[in-house]
C-alpha cells in the first residue's frame, strides 16, 4: 500500500502540500484529481523518492520512502508527467540501461523486456532510435521501463496525455491487469471521465489539502451533487466560492 501522513511541502512562504493524509490499498486504482498548481505533482514526486519533504511519513508496502529509500523504489513504479529519455539510443539499448540500474538478472530482464514491448505495441520499434518514436510511443517507452523490475506500487502522473483512443484504451486495461496483480496504483489526471471509469476511489486535493475521498458516488452524494457527472461536482467543489 502507498500511505502518506501529515505530508506537508513548502517552498519559502509558499505551502505546496499541507498535512496530507492518504492511502492506497493493494488491488486499488486511486485516482489523484486536482486544479492545475494544487499539489498533486509535487505530492508524487515526494513518494517516487524525487524531493523530500518538509515534514510528514511516506510509507510503501511498509518501506518509508525517506528513511529507507532504496528498498522503497526497489517496489516503485514511477511514471513522471515529463519523463527524459535518452534520443541516441534504441527502444531495446534504453531498457537495457534501466535493467543494469535495478540490477535485475539479464534472462529475466529479457523476458520481461519482451512481454512489455508486445503488449504495450513497441516490439516492432524495439530496435529504432527513440528519436524517431511518436509522443505516444515515448510514452509508452517509458511506462515498459517503470514496469520492468515488476513493482507493486505504481505512481503515475498524467499518463493519458497524448496517447490516441487506443493506446488510451491499452494502458487503461493494462493498470486493471496490474491492479488484479495487487499493485497499488496512485494515477493523477486531468482526464475525469478516466478516472471515475477505472478508478476504485478518487482523492481530490485543492490548494495543497484533501478536501474529497471515497467512490464517485460517494463524493457526489456528500457533497450533494449526486446527480451532477464527476466533471460538474469536481469544478463545483474546486471552485474559490466553494472553497471559500
Amino acid at each position: 500500500m502507498i500511505e502518506t501522513i501529515k505530508l506537508t511541502k513548502q517552498y519559502f512562504k509558499l505551502t505546496a502540500v499541507k498535512d496530507l493524509d492518504l492511502n492506497v490499498q493493494a488491488g486499488e486504482i486511486f485516482g489523484f484529481l486536482g486544479p492545475n498548481g494544487a499539489g498533486k505533482t509535487t505530492t508524487l514526486r515526494i513518494i517516487g523518492g524525487l524531493i523530500q519533504p518538509t515534514r510528514g511519513t511516506v510509507r510503501v508496502f511498509g518501506h518509508d520512502v525517506l528513511k529507507d529509500p532504496v528498498a522503497a523504489r526497489q517496489i516503485i513504479g514511477f511514471i513522471p508527467d515529463r519523463p527524459f529519455l535518452y534520443q541516441k539510443l534504441t527502444g531495446e539499448e534504453f531498457l537495457r540501461f534501466i535493467a543494469q540500474i535495478w540490477g535485475l538478472d539479464d534472462r529475466k530482464a529479457k523476458m520481461e523486456m519482451d512481454r512489455l514491448l508486445e503488449i504495450f505495441d513497441l516490439s516492432e520499434w524495439r530496435d529504432e532510435l527513440i528519436e524517431s518514436y511518436s509522443h505516444g510511443m515515448k510514452q509508452k517507452l517509458v511506462m515498459v521501463s517503470a514496469l520492468l523490475h515488476e513493482p507493486k506500487a505504481i505512481v503515475i502522473d498524467e499518463p493519458f496525455v497524448g496517447l490516441d483512443p487506443r493506446a488510451t484504451r491499452l494502458v487503461k486495461d493494462i493498470f486493471q491487469e496490474y491492479r488484479r496483480k495487487g499493485c497499488a496504483i496512485l494515477l493523477s489526471t486531468h482526464t475525469l471521465s478516466v478516472a471515475e471509469e477505472i478508478a476504485d476511489r478518487i482523492g481530490i486535493i485543492h490548494l495543497g489539502s484533501m478536501i474529497a475521498v471515497g467512490t464517485p458516488d460517494n463524493i457526489k452524494t456528500r457533497s450533494g451533487f449526486q446527480d451532477e457527472r464527476l466533471e460538474e461536482v469536481f469544478l463545483k467543489i474546486t471552485s474559490p466560492v466553494h472553497a471559500g
